[in-house]
């Protein structure tokens, strides 16, 4: 075997290999991103309690600081983090589907010849 073929093929297998692995990372987390809207919907309830306590303050009469409650209504933090989680993980499909494919079906093709 010629070394140029060997190097082709260890990197063939490579990049389907790292593929795979992206499909399965985003694969995993929409799995987990669903689990946590409809099975555990009280796993990221610790995330909204944090970012109401980060919420803008506003001055009270007594001058006392108090939450301001439209604010937080306004501000989905929840929604907004699975958005930006859902849109990573599509990220990695796309881009991990095509690279699994092509380079596994030249991997295939090759194996026929033989």
């Amino acid at each position: 075997m010629k070394k140029d073929s060997v190097i082709r093929t260890i990197y063939l297998y490579i990049f389907a290999l790292l593929g795979l692995v992206l499909i399965i990372i985003g694969s995993v987390n929409f799995l987990n991103m669903g689990l946590k809207a409809f099975v555990f919907t009280k796993a990221d309830q610790e995330y909204e309690y944090d970012y109401r306590m980060m919420a803008p303050i506003k001055e009270g009469v007594d001058s006392e600081e108090t939450v301001c409650p439209e604010l937080i209504s306004q501000s989905d933090y929840v929604t907004s983090q699975r958005h930006r989680d859902a849109s990573m993980n599509l990220a990695l499909i796309v881009i991990g589907l095509p690279l699994y494919l092509y380079h596994w079906t030249i991997i295939k093709r090759e194996k026929q010849i033989i």
